[in-house]
């Protein structure tokens, strides 16, 4: 399968300049406006942000068993732990970290709402009419006012950390990019806990672009359900992100060939079809190996870091000159001193290519204002994997094959 597409593959353009987002159904390269939301990091919404991911994959996992009838390969011990109630694989990005969320719309006639992209979850969600008033200041879906919108009379809780979601589950065309997922199913949530409130998560809801078999619907996610309908070139989407205004997109349907250096692209193949999951070779600093080599790591937009069990975390750090660990439960943050934190970014190998972390991407900034010492992008949770985020994204342009069960890193152009 030819993965490398012209500009005749559909593509959605991730714009970090605010835009009022144009849609329409045709088979024309259309480019869709998104949003880069991101406040001043700090220790606390790191934090908060890595016990949301912990929790994301302990659902995740707890989705999977649920479908396939088996737990998956990298269940973890943790994964038994008692949590608020029976939840599903959300990931809430909290102030201070990145969120990178699209434009959709969704019924007949449209209604418009933005979410947040996310490949380590395969829900889509959104706030109701029916909703409390946390969901103030979002868009709210209100399916009474669709003719294709269909009531599948079934609830559903998504929960993680403190915070919650609950509706019912509807099913309703949903366009994205001009292709349109017919009688998708998502969660009209009739209850946003405060950390969903658009002061703590600015886009209205969240699209998981993994697979079915972590959904806890559970039901074909939307780019699945794009796949299957056979409108798209191509089984694949394309990721660029960057803190440079106008220089993200998502691609669907092919990738942007004029974003990457085509003869450096490595592919590695999903060992499990439920995350994007795939071997890490290495992760080095300074050439020195760090943690074992040929380990399992999930590729994950819906997380700003990179992040390893705490024991793997400890190590990367260690024998850093000033470096700090910032520990909260069972999630660890490092910073090191700002003059020379740029020295200690991670190179990342896939596939026998080895990819290497910019200063820039790595550094997260003050861990307080006018302190000396930065937050670094590499943290311990409570994971027995790595979890590959955006702080690794940004430096390279990502290849999401669904058809072909395989992950693609190049370098950027």
């Amino acid at each position: 399968m030819k993965l490398a597409h012209s500009f005749t593959s559909l593509l959605a353009l991730v714009s970090l300049a605010a835009g009022s987002p144009v849609q329409q159904l045709n088979t024309h390269a259309l480019r869709l406006p998104l949003e880069r939301k991101n406040n001043r990091v700090d220790v606390k919404s790191l934090q908060a942000h890595l016990a949301q991911v912990s929790a994301k994959y302990r659902r995740g996992f707890a989705a999977y068993e649920a479908n396939k009838g088996y737990a998956h390969p990298l269940s973890m011990p943790s994964s038994s732990k008692s949590v608020k109630r029976d939840a599903g694989d959300v990931s809430l990005m909290s102030q201070g970290v990145d969120l990178w969320y699209a434009s959709i719309n969704v019924g007949t006639p449209a209604q418009t709402f933005t979410v947040s992209i996310d490949t380590g979850s395969a829900d889509l969600f959104l706030p109701s009419v029916e909703c409390s008033d946390s969901c103030n200041g979002h868009n709210r879906y209100d399916p009474s006012k669709s003719s294709t919108a269909d009531d599948l009379h079934k609830a559903f809780v998504l929960t993680f950390g403190e915070g919650e979601v609950e509706g019912e589950q509807i099913a309703d065309n949903v366009v994205i990019g001009g292709y349109e997922a017919k009688g998708q199913t998502l969660g009209a949530a009739t209850v946003y806990s405060s950390d969903f409130s658009s002061e703590n998560f600015i886009p209205d809801g969240l699209a998981g672009f993994s697979f079915e078999s972590i959904s806890r619907y559970p039901a074909p996610p939307l780019f699945q359900t794009l796949v299957e309908s056979g409108q798209l070139q191509e089984a694949v989407f394309g990721v660029k992100l960057s803190a440079k205004p106008g220089a993200s997109e998502l691609y669907l349907g092919g990738t942007n060939t004029a974003l990457y250096q085509q003869g450096n692209m490595s592919y590695t193949p999903v060992t499990d079809a439920g995350y994007w999951e795939v071997i890490l070779d290495q992760i080095s600093r300074d050439g020195i190996p760090m943690g074992e080599p040929e380990t399992s790591s999930i590729i994950d937009t819906g997380t700003t870091l990179i992040v390893a069990d705490t024991g793997d975390a400890a190590a990367y750090f260690d024998g850093i000159p000033g470096a700090t660990s910032y520990t909260d439960e069972s999630e660890v943050l490092y910073s090191i001193p700002c003059d020379i934190i740029d020295n200690y970014a991670p190179t990342l190998t896939f596939g026998g290519h080895p990819f290497t972390v910019s200063g820039d991407t790595f550094n997260l900034g003050p861990t307080e204002e006018g302190s000396s010492d930065c937050l670094a992008g590499v943290a311990g949770a409570d994971v027995d994997f790595w979890i590959v985020g955006d702080v690794f994204l940004q430096n390279v342009y990502s290849i999401f094959d669904m058809g072909g069960l395989r992950v693609g890193f190049a370098e950027l152009a």
